[in-house]
């Protein structure tokens, strides 16, 4: 094969090539700069990465690497890695946004469903619930983003094991890690431990600053085309969800509460205040339904019938009954969801039911108003 026609096949094969960060191919993002093949058939690739320390870098550069040696004929690859120009940059940020100034995409409108899990009371397992179904979602191949807003109490970094994890900024762009298929953020992800701020740290914030910091996350942090986006509410009916509310009125509230009386009558409250914002509660889930015996019979420590009592004071369908746990606890501890980690336990049988139900609801105009107008 003459040389110059093995260049169309490695641009072929880097077109392959995908940035672990973004989720698009590099030939798509401008990252190739240019490439070549010598009289001995070694390719050479000048890429650009978005920002100096990119985190991504070495896996870019092993990956275009492996593409670049897997072309028949070519004998080996040269790399010239160099970084992207503000005004590269500025282009790429441009690109992301389709032409489009910095906005929120996920409104009314929007195609991507969104779901905002709450509770009313804390220590129901909302978040751990919120990351294994957005795991779950991931791995029934839908493209997932998941926003902890649960400021004071974040959890879900350490729960997709996403501990000391920091997002990349590309401008005034927010690119956010990936766990197990979940584009995720948090505000534990922006903590510097240089000054004390550590997992342990408090974030001691007010309304406004509570209701900015969940704006950036929607307009400034780039999840790209979501099917899925689920927020992780703090429990209660305070200002991140009457922000939520305001910002995400198409949003569809998922309630978990424990069996236990009392807490479903706090959880009824916070399904409520969905209808006071114009969302709809799309369901409710009981977490804590009992501990499986070893006679195949249930040990109802929480009491039963929360989750009952709740969807139909709400009016919304019971999702599921997930049952006590120690796997489920222990995935959480360790950062690796259960429902990947033991698919036959109890409790990730349950959130599979409910993951199967929500991966099958079609993205679609039906009901939505287009931003159109008869000529």
């Amino acid at each position: 094969m003459p040389l110059t026609d093995l260049v169309p096949l490695v641009e072929a094969a880097l077109a392959h090539v995908i940035d672990p960060e973004i989720r698009l191919p590099i030939t798509e993002l401008g990252m190739v700069d240019s490439v070549s093949v010598d009289a001995a058939g070694t390719a050479s690739v000048a890429i650009k990465l978005t920002i100096v320390g990119c985190p991504a870098a070495d896996r870019i550069e092993r990956d275009v690497r492996d593409a670049v040696e897997g072309v028949p004929g070519v004998a080996g690859a040269r790399l010239d890695v160099s970084v992207m120009t503000a005004a590269e940059r500025a282009a790429l940020t441009e690109r992301l946004r389709g032409g489009r100034e910095r906005t929120m995409p996920f409104g009314p409108g929007s195609l991507t469903r969104v779901y905002a899990v709450t509770s009313g009371k804390g220590g129901v397992g909302k978040s751990t619930l919120t990351a294994n179904l957005a795991v779950a979602l991931a791995a029934r191949g839908l493209r997932v983003g998941l926003v902890d807003a649960d400021v004071h109490g974040f959890s879900i970094p350490g729960l997709l094991g996403l501990g000391g994890a920091r997002p990349t900024r590309v401008d005034d762009m927010i690119l956010p890690p990936v766990a197990f298929g979940v584009k995720a953020v948090s505000i534990g992800m922006f903590l510097d431990p240089d000054r004390g701020q550590g997992r342990s740290s408090a974030v001691a914030w007010r309304g406004p600053m509570l209701h900015r910091t969940i704006q950036q996350f929607l307009t400034d942090v780039y999840f790209g085309d979501l099917d899925a986006l689920l927020l992780d509410l703090p429990p209660g009916t305070g200002d991140i969800a009457i922000s939520v509310g305001q910002l995400l009125p198409n949003a569809e509230v998922i309630v978990v509460t424990t069996p236990q009386q009392a807490a479903a009558e706090v959880a009824v409250r916070s399904g409520a205040l969905a209808a006071q914002t114009g969302q709809r509660v799309y369901g409710v889930v009981e977490n804590m339904s009992g501990l499986p015996q070893s006679d195949g019979s249930m040990l109802e420590l929480f009491g039963s019938g929360g989750g009952a009592l709740v969807a139909a004071e709400l009016d919304a369908p019971l999702l599921g009954q997930v049952p006590l746990s120690i796997a489920l606890r222990e995935g959480g501890d360790a950062g690796t969801p259960i429902v990947l980690e033991n698919p036959a336990d109890p409790a990730s049988v349950v959130i599979a039911v409910i993951a199967d139900a929500m991966s099958t609801r079609p993205r679609n105009l039906a009901g939505r108003s287009l931003p159109v107008s008869p000529v």
